[in-house]
């Protein structure tokens, strides 16, 4: 049996990184492909990190830092999808990058950026229409906490990649060399 061909989907909050994890899962519907999306592996509330936001000292859960995912059991269900039948394995979410024993063992190193402005405008649609939270409540997470989190954890993670992709406008021609390449790889 082969190894399956793991591939790391990193970037900022909103900025697309489950959009292209999904796409490439509908695309690539003809391989085997698993997706393990870290956001199913945060901490509960219980146990989740917490810190004081450095200007307003409110205290906030600290869902963007690397101790809120519970990277021992997202170790132990990547090295059981790798030991498995899977062409494709996707791994996607803010820390993709970040964890070195994750991205020493990734084929493909990808980073979706996109301008803050933008991010924080999917952020509050998105987590007003899903979660039922407040302008006021996302706005004051995010420029408390999101936003220092992403310059200290996120941003560096960018400059680990084999590719930077363009999530405000994503190019049809990038996307097809990703799907195409993706393809071969699955293949071999």
């Amino acid at each position: 049996m082969k190894k399956p061909y793991l591939v790391g989907i990193a970037g900022g909050t909103a900025s697309g990184k489950s959009t292209l994890a999904r796409w490439l899962e509908e695309e690539l519907s003809d391989k085997k492909v698993k997706a393990c999306h870290m956001d199913s592996y945060f901490k509960p509330d219980g146990v989740r990190p917490r810190a004081k936001a450095h200007v307003s000292g409110v205290e906030y859960y600290d869902d963007n830092c690397p101790e809120t995912i519970y990277a021992g059991k997202l170790r132990e269900d990547l090295a059981q999808a790798m030991a498995e039948d899977w062409d494709l394995v996707l791994v996607e979410g803010l820390f993709a990058l970040w964890y070195d024993w994750l991205y020493s063992q990734l084929d493909l190193k990808l980073f979706i950026d996109c301008q803050a402005d933008e991010r924080v405008v999917r952020r509050l649609r998105r987590n007003m229409a899903e979660r039922g939270l407040s302008f006021d409540e996302i706005a004051g997470v995010y420029l408390d906490m999101v936003r220092y989190r992403h310059q200290q954890y996120i941003e560096p993670t960018k400059w680990r990649a084999d590719f930077i992709l363009n999530g405000s406008s994503p190019s049809s021609l990038a996307n097809g060399l990703l799907l195409g390449y993706l393809r071969r790889m699955a293949q071999a």
